[in-house]
C-alpha cells in the first residue's frame, strides 16, 4: 500500500507532501490555510495521486514549482499542468515556475531518461519561467526567496519563507544525508559550500522538508549531520 499524503502545519500555510515514483519522492502541496491559494512543488509522476491530493485538501494551484531538473521531481509537471488546465478552462493556469535555467538540459532529457529507467508517464518539462537567485515566489500570497543552491545539479534552486521559518530544499539536504554529486555535473564541493553558506545561516530553527524521507531543522542538521563536519 503506498503511503497517504502527510500534512503538517507551519503559521499560516499547510503543507502535505504526496510521495510518487519509485523513487518515493515527496511531491509537496502548500497552500494558505484561509484561501486554499497555493502551489504544488516537484510533482515527479504519478499525477492522478497527486490530483487526488489536491481534492482531498482543497488546494486551488497557482503555481507549479520545480527545484530542480532530475525525472523524479519535474517528470510530471507537463501532465499535472494540462490536467489542471482542463479543469479550470484556463489555458494560462498553473504555470510551471523554476528551476534556474542551468538544469534545462535535465529537463529537456526528462523522457529519454525515464524510457532507459523503464519508467513510464514521465515527459520533458518546459518551464514557463526560470528562476534566479534573489527572486522571489508566490505560494498562497506568502514570499518565499528562491536560493541558489548548485551541487546536486547546476540549477538547484530552494524555495524560503522567513515568515514561517520554513524551507523546501530539494535534494540539496536532507536528515542525517545530503544530495548525491556523483553525476558527471555534480559538485561536491558546490553543495557542501551552499549548505554552509546559503542554508545553515538562514537559523536552526528553520524546519525543512526534503526531496526524498523525513524532514529535519537546519539546527539539527548542523549538528548531528556527518557530511556537514
Amino acid at each position: 500500500m503506498r503511503p497517504a499524503a502527510k500534512e503538517r502545519t507551519v503559521p499560516e500555510l499547510q503543507v502535505a507532501t504526496v510521495p510518487v515514483t519509485p523513487f518515493q519522492q515527496n511531491c509537496a502541496l502548500i497552500w494558505d490555510s484561509a484561501t486554499r491559494l497555493g502551489a504544488v512543488i516537484d510533482p515527479g509522476g504519478e499525477v492522478e495521486r497527486i490530483l487526488a491530493a489536491i481534492t482531498r485538501v482543497g488546494l486551488s494551484v497557482e503555481t507549479i514549482l520545480l527545484t530542480h531538473g532530475h525525472l523524479d521531481h519535474a517528470g510530471g509537471a507537463a501532465a499535472l499542468q494540462r490536467a489542471l488546465r482542463r479543469q479550470s478552462g484556463d489555458e494560462t493556469a498553473a504555470p510551471i515556475v523554476g528551476p534556474d535555467r542551468r538544469d534545462a538540459f535535465l529537463l529537456e532529457g526528462i523522457a529519454r531518461q525515464a524510457a532507459a529507467y523503464g519508467l513510464d508517464g514521465m515527459e520533458n518539462a518546459t518551464p514557463d519561467r526560470f528562476l534566479s537567485a534573489g527572486e522571489t515566489v508566490t505560494i498562497g500570497g506568502h514570499a518565499f526567496a528562491v536560493i541558489h543552491c548548485p551541487g546536486h545539479t547546476p540549477g538547484h534552486v530552494v524555495f524560503f519563507s522567513a515568515e514561517a521559518r520554513f524551507a523546501v530544499v530539494g535534494d540539496v539536504l536532507f536528515r542525517g544525508s545530503i544530495g548525491r554529486t556523483d553525476f558527471p555535473y555534480g559538485d561536491h564541493a558546490a553543495l557542501i559550500g551552499a549548505i554552509t553558506h546559503e542554508l545553515l545561516p538562514l537559523g536552526d530553527d528553520v524546519a525543512f522538508l526534503c526531496g526524498h524521507g523525513p524532514g529535519s531543522t537546519f539546527g539539527e542538521e548542523r549538528r548531528s549531520n556527518p557530511f556537514l563536519r
